[in-house]
């Protein structure tokens, strides 16, 4: 317990370091010499009028000279297909979308395409859309500017005196050319097909922002990227830096369509899982003395899955109306995660060896189950953290995804060892021992435990993803509801199974006749008469001897 401890206090420094970077849907992720030719910057479901501004800070290219016709730079804005399919993966890992994006649907797809000769964004809009794309657009020169550089000397050959005479009339000076002001305009993409947009240049560094207004017939769930085509070639990986900063809203608030109910699922959730925390307090403290240790282990996790609930839900809030989560909150709600994640492989791992119930002393093979699985734990959670806690577009946040799904897998096939190690202990000893009747019906119950987690893990890491990749964008938050519900039927069903009465089955003697008679040793041989049978009774603490006359 010691090295969960250390684990515990490691996890929670590392997120008080990792949240002051935290910007949840209000994103800024900054770049320098990447190198990859595709960066994620965001997935976000808008509901109709829903808003996404995109600021591009500074982009600055490699000093090498590169062919951006061919191998353009810029952003896609892409809707998902029906649920979750980008519109065009399938090309897109062999070629740029930028160049061969080709709509064989009605799916909107919106291309922001640099032109660095001439200082402009080339926009093209795809597809079936009513949104309202709100930028600067390229800037003509202006026609009155031309004229005023041309009447001076015009003027000066009809009225030769006047260069003589300047207290009479003054000349006429050039205005100096200054860059006309351009002000923002709303473009209809339903209508225009293609736009011209300003790109600014300042000190070898561009930069651009536009704002987009989500129609009802464009609502979706949506993904933004940025490309560097070139890097896409085989050969010289040519290193580019920008700074981006990306803010996403729905009419209700910041966040994404899918994310709009946890808030309030989460603390009907917490309120479920108290409550059903009480209730296995009140059995406990009916049964008080078939109470082993291991149930109030049990009580702890469903009190600290319920107070984990109750600060997601808080977190989820204030997100929602501030666009970042309470650094406070943040913390309260990722260390009481962590307990939950360590004390729910604790539990389900020492209720598989059977401490408590069958035995009270750990194999040295079970502690090193948990010598594994605590250590993996922590480092789950620091992967969760680190994922909530930064961009999806810096490099480090797919490393740390995988991590964070291989670890959960490993820690999830490693809980079930211990109870193969229980069924074969017990498949042994009802063949050995004299007791068949009474290790059977253990061995029934672990097998029951065996299906159990099987099952959960199978739904919550299978069955509920696939389930969420097939649900409409707005619905995809049945998704957590599908999760949270397997988890509590998966309490409530171990907590049944193993619940603290005299009448439990891993209490529970044989009862039955013909259970009975397997404990029974008949005989008829002459030397062994006046031989008493001894008979336990339910309580297995007093014996009734019986005359086998």
């Amino acid at each position: 317990m010691a090295v969960a401890h250390r684990g515990c206090v490691l996890a929670g420094y590392l997120l008080l370091l990792l949240l002051a970077g935290c910007k949840a849907r209000i994103h800024s992720l900054t770049l320098t010499n990447e190198t990859r030719f595709a960066v994620d910057l965001n997935t976000f479901g808008f509901f109709a009028n829903g808003t996404l501004e995109v600021k591009l800070v500074s982009l600055r290219l490699p000093d090498q000279s590169v062919n951006y016709t061919n191998h353009p730079v810029g952003f896609s804005l892409s809707r998902s297909r029906v649920n979750g399919v980008l519109s065009y993966t399938a090309d897109e890992t062999e070629t740029c979308p930028l160049t061969s994006a080709k709509m064989t649907n009605s799916e909107p797809l919106i291309l922001f395409l640099f032109d660095f000769n001439t200082l402009s964004v080339n926009v093209k809009s795809m597809g079936n859309q009513d949104n309202i794309l709100r930028a600067k657009p390229k800037a003509e020169a202006p026609k009155d500017l031309r004229k005023t550089r041309e009447e001076p000397a015009n003027d000066n050959k009809l009225n030769p005196d006047k260069k003589d005479n300047k207290s009479v009339e003054p000349k006429n000076e050039v205005p100096k050319e200054e860059k006309p002001e351009v002000v923002e305009t709303d473009f209809q993409l339903g209508n225009k097909k293609e736009l011209t947009l300003a790109l600014d240049e300042v000190n070898d560094s561009y930069n651009f922002t536009f704002h987009m207004v989500f129609g009802l017939l464009a609502e979706g769930l949506y993904t933004l990227k940025f490309h560097y085509c070139q890097n896409r070639m085989p050969g010289i990986k040519y290193p580019y830096s920008f700074s981006v900063k990306v803010t996403e809203m729905n009419p209700g608030g910041y966040l994404s369509a899918a994310e709009i109910p946890l808030s309030r699922l989460y603390i009907c959730m917490a309120g479920v899982f108290f409550i059903a925390a009480m209730v296995w307090v009140n059995t406990l403290m009916k049964h008080r003395y078939s109470v082993f240790k291991i149930h109030w282990l049990m009580a702890a996790l469903a009190f600290t899955k319920a107070t984990s609930l109750v600060f997601h839900s808080i977190n989820y809030h204030f997100i929602n109306t501030k666009g970042h989560p309470i650094e406070g909150w943040a913390v309260m709600y990722y260390i009481t995660h962590l307990l939950k994640g360590a004390l729910l492989f604790i539990t389900l791992a020492l209720i598989g060896t059977g401490w408590a119930f069958v035995k009270y002393i750990l194999s040295d093979k079970e502690k090193k189950i948990f010598m594994i699985v605590i250590p993996l734990q922590v480092l789950a959670n620091v992967a969760f953290i680190i994922i909530e806690s930064t961009e999806e577009g810096s490099s480090e946040y797919y490393l740390w995804k995988e991590i964070l799904f291989l670890v959960d897998l490993i820690c999830c096939g490693a809980i079930l060892f211990p109870v193969v190690w229980s069924i074969r202990h017990l498949q042994e000893a009802s063949s050995t021992d004299g007791k068949a009747a009474m290790n059977l019906e253990k061995l029934k119950l672990f097998r029951h435990y065996y299906v159990m987690i099987v099952c959960y893990i199978y739904f919550t890491r299978i069955i509920a993803i696939l389930l969420k990749v097939t649900m409409p964008f707005q619905w995809q938050w049945c998704y957590e509801f599908l999760v949270e519900v397997s988890t509590l039927i998966f309490f409530v069903l171990t907590g049944y199974k193993f619940r603290p009465a005299s009448n439990n089955p891993y209490l529970q003697l044989p009862q039955d006749e013909e259970d009975v008679e397997m404990d029974e040793v008949m005989t008829e041989s002459g030397a062994l008469e006046g031989i008493s049978k001894v008979k336990k009774t339910c309580n297995g603490r007093e014996r009734q001897k019986e005359s086998t006359l």
